[in-house]
């Protein structure tokens, strides 16, 4: 009875300390092999997720969507301008929340890596560097410069210590297991002269006497001074050396996708490719690799630099911008990871031997004393599959993959096999539902309020200068906006006014938007691109004679984010003339221009819940259409169910939304060019860059805006649109975005992850299976297609092959209808074995989940 007692009691305690956040002071270390915890090296999988692109309320799950996919680590950077917005007025709420986050990783179990920079690039406004310190005199960016260095290593020195303070890191019995300095200074070192490597030099030792107890990096720092390790950024970084044999190879950012610029296609990286880099990393030795993104998230406000990046940071990750796991990439990454860890002692702890098996053939082969073994064999051609004689057993190797044997026997994970389901997802459209009058509790029609802006100066002008300014030294980025306002008198016997013709306008611009009003009507709209921000335009426009008002109204679309003294680029006007006088072309670029910073709206906060009431809306049933310069609100229930939400914005022009005062973001649905090569189908094969694999030719490159479901009362909401040129805001909707059917296709003699027994180190036989899950709470509602035998197509237009078991959608229906998730095992007797003897029998399964 004692003995029973005590093993319960050994058991639950056992179980318990699984299910705690990690809470004792770990020693963390390294050598040339991994990172060491506490005296055991460890082969670590890192997930990149930013805590102010997503919302507090979607941590837990986004941390723990992770965590399943065979996740050990978070890594997130630090975002300077997020946490001090001026000199020691530091912000940690909400999305800017660290220590929450932090706390949330801790208690899923998993360590954290803290990018603190504190220049972080990121696609990220300005960098993440406030843009305040570019205005404090005599200051460098990224140099060895005495004022830079000083407010950086205050703000450093700042995190740390609240670090210290919240005993997060490992030494302390925390989740933080390295720290990074910098951030990919060492691509343009060279660039600052004699003040590029005394800064990185100054920094790593900065960094280093902050005595947090764990190790630091410097990211693509190629000359990192010990004890700072140096790591690798790109798409692959199997062939990467660290700069010192006494340091472990690391990988801080694998793109599993890429961002994107308003007006641009839409990249792909194929879940293949990335499984193939990440074999192929730890073939050769690596022992930590992030990806970046794990997930994206969202550039809310004004945040997203670039410029012109868009305010999805979608990444095409394995967790969407939404919180949903991106199927099939989030699963195949997941069996990966799974297979990987299978070989974490033996390939750690023992050197390898290398294979080859001819061109583009090899193999790297790891065993130790006790006669464990585990090897990694690689076809890198980019076209042909490839058959290779191992430890005399034949292996197939499909054309740019690796496959994982665990025990140099069984093979249970090849790159480009994808066993995972793949997930369709929709995004569905659900009207915009008004608040109920709490007066006679009828549903009201949808009222609109409208309030249109000045076109040029309102109020009194901030200030008169001539000559054209620079618009970011004169709004600090405190806005968006900056109009530059002058009037002309047109002569009576211009000859454009006789004749009917129209002048021209001329206008060259540093950057980033612009919009052209004359006498208070929209002339022209131009812009750069994320290729090249600055823009030049001619356009005829329409002058009347006497006096005319010219008002530009220059924009920013996020601020340079990296590049060698990006602080100095600027934006706004540099040349305005009007061709087409009797007199020649009329230059307006030295004339007195009255300036006016920001929007009215702006400065009296209507988009505030505070401040709506600080101008007069105008009510109405039916808002204008296509008028620029226009504020719209409406009040709003929140949509039904619980599913993520994106707000549609396809038949609007430009601008920002809010939720109940928070910040949605920019909204721009640009179309990309129809002339642009886009591709139907990815192929995986052959190394990746991000315009491989382009879609959406003549398409918006965003149409929906993250709304997090957090934002969103029951009933009452606020919903204010700034729209700068013209739209329909009734065609507005709030859409949700569904899982709206998956599908898995899978074939005898795949390699399975659950042909391996951990337990007892052992491949099984006949394990194969197609598995389904639908997400949440949802169930499997109906089969729509299902074949064992020789299928043919992919998920949404399967069709049967040449053999057919007739049998298959009712022993699919019989196993997965009306459950969550479900396993078809291809080695059951149910399935008729005799179809197409010579063929590789295949099952082909899509399903709706409702």
């Amino acid at each position: 009875m004692r003995l029973s007692l005590s093993l319960s009691l050994s058991l639950s305690l056992l179980l318990l300390s699984l299910s705690l956040p990690l809470c004792f002071a770990a020693n963390v270390t390294y050598d040339r092999r991994s990172l060491i915890i506490d005296g055991h090296r460890k082969l670590l999988i890192s997930a990149s997720i930013h805590y102010p692109r997503s919302v507090p309320g979607m941590w837990p799950s986004l941390i723990q969507n992770a965590k399943e996919g065979g996740v050990d680590v978070i890594e997130t950077y630090v975002f300077w301008n997020g946490h001090e917005l001026s000199p020691d007025n530091y912000h940690f709420d909400g999305r800017f929340d660290l220590v929450k986050f932090v706390k949330i990783v801790q208690q899923a179990g998993l360590y954290l890596i803290l990018r603190i920079g504190p220049f972080v690039a990121a696609e990220w406004n300005f960098g993440g560097v406030p843009v305040w310190l570019h205005y404090v005199p005599n200051t460098v960016f990224r140099t060895d410069n005495a004022n830079f260095k000083y407010y950086m290593q205050k703000f450093t020195t700042y995190i740390v210590n609240l670090m210290k303070q919240e005993k997060f890191f490992a030494s302390q019995g925390g989740p933080i297991i390295l720290s990074q300095i910098e951030n990919e200074y060492g691509d343009i070192e060279r660039v600052y002269g004699e003040g590029g490597k005394p800064y990185a030099m100054w920094a790593a030792q900065m960094a280093v006497s902050q005595n947090i107890g764990v190790p630091w990096i410097m990211c693509q720092q190629y000359d990192a001074p010990d004890p700072v390790i140096n790591t690798c950024n790109s798409f692959y970084c199997d062939q990467f050396t660290p700069n010192s044999p006494n340091k472990p190879k690391m990988w801080t950012e694998n793109w599993p996708g890429w961002f994107k610029t308003f007006g641009a296609r839409d990249p792909h990286r194929p879940p293949e490719d990335i499984a193939f880099a990440v074999a192929r990393f730890f073939q050769k030795g690596g022992s930590l690799q992030n990806y970046y993104m794990y997930h994206g998230g969202t550039n809310f406000g004004r945040t997203s630099g670039g410029p012109f990046i868009t305010t999805s940071y979608d990444y095409e990750a394995p967790i969407d911008e939404y919180g949903l796991p991106r199927f099939p990439k989030w699963g195949h990454l997941k069996d990966l990871h799974k297979a990987i860890k299978m070989t974490e002692h033996v390939v750690l702890n023992s050197e390898p031997t290398y294979i080859s098996f001819g061109p583009s053939l090899e193999a790297d082969v790891y065993t130790d004393s006790s006669g464990a073994c585990a090897a990694f064999i690689a076809n890198v051609d980019e076209k042909d599959d490839k058959t290779v004689q191992f430890r005399n057993v034949s292996y197939h190797l499909p054309a740019w993959s690796v496959s994982i044997l665990p025990d140099c026997k069984n093979v249970v994970f090849n790159t480009a096999m994808v066993r995972s389901q793949t997930a369709m997802v929709e995004m569905v459209p659900e009207e915009l539902h008004p608040s109920v009058d709490l007066t006679n509790k009828d549903l009201k029609a949808l009222k609109w309020e409208v309030f249109v802006e000045q076109a040029g100066i309102w109020g009194k002008a901030d200030f008169v200068q001539n000559g054209l300014v620079d618009h970011l030294n004169t709004t600090k980025d405190t806005t968006d906006y900056l109009w530059y306002t002058t009037s002309i008198f047109v002569n009576e016997n211009e000859t454009f006014l006789k004749k009917g013709s129209q002048p021209v306008l001329l206008v060259e611009s540093k950057g980033h938007a612009l919009h052209a009003f004359i006498n208070k009507k929209l002339q022209v709209s131009a812009s750069g691109n994320g290729s090249d921000i600055t823009f030049r335009f001619k356009q005829a426009i329409t002058l009347k004679a006497g006096k005319n008002e010219i008002a530009l109204l220059s924009m920013t679309v996020g601020l340079q984010n990296a590049g060698p003294f990006y602080e100095w680029v600027g934006a706004g006007l540099s040349r305005v003339v009007i061709e087409g006088f009797n007199n020649g072309p009329l230059v307006l670029s030295s004339h007195a221009w009255s300036y006016k910073l920001g929007l009215q709206g702006e400065h009296l906060g209507i988009y505030k819940p505070d401040g709506i009431k600080n101008v007069k809306w105008i009510s109405t049933r039916e808002p204008p259409k296509q008028q620029p310069l226009t504020w719209y609100k409406v009040i709003l229930d929140a949509p039904s169910g619980n599913e993520p939400v994106g707000l549609d914005m396809v038949h609007m022009g430009k601008g920002m939304a809010w939720l109940n005062g928070e910040e949605i973001g920019r909204y721009w649905p640009r179309k990309s060019s129809v002339h642009d090569a886009c591709v139907e189908k990815c192929d995986y094969r052959g190394k990746f860059r991000p315009d491989k694999c382009l879609t959406g030719c003549g398409e918006p490159t965003q149409r929906w805006y993250h709304v997090p479901r957090s934002w969103f009362k029951p009933t009452g909401n606020i919903l204010v649109i700034f729209e700068e040129k013209g739209g329909d805001p009734t065609k507005i909707r709030l859409s949700k975005r569904k899982v709206s059917g998956i599908c898995a296709h899978l074939g005898e003699g795949h390699p399975s992850i659950e042909s391996w027994s951990e337990a007892e180190n052992v491949h099984v036989k006949n394990k194969v299976a197609v598995h389904l899950k639908c997400p949440g709470n949802a169930h499997i509602a109906t089969i729509k297609f299902a074949s064992f035998g020789t299928p043919e197509g992919t998920c949404g237009s399967y069709s049967i092959g040449a053999c057919h078991d007739p049998n298959s959608t009712s022993l699919v229906e019989k196993v997965c209808l009306n459950r969550n998730e479900c396993r078809i095992e291809l080695g059951e007797e149910s399935f008729d074995k005799g179809l197409c003897p010579s063929a590789t029998k295949k099952l082909a399964v899509e399903a709706v989940c409702s």
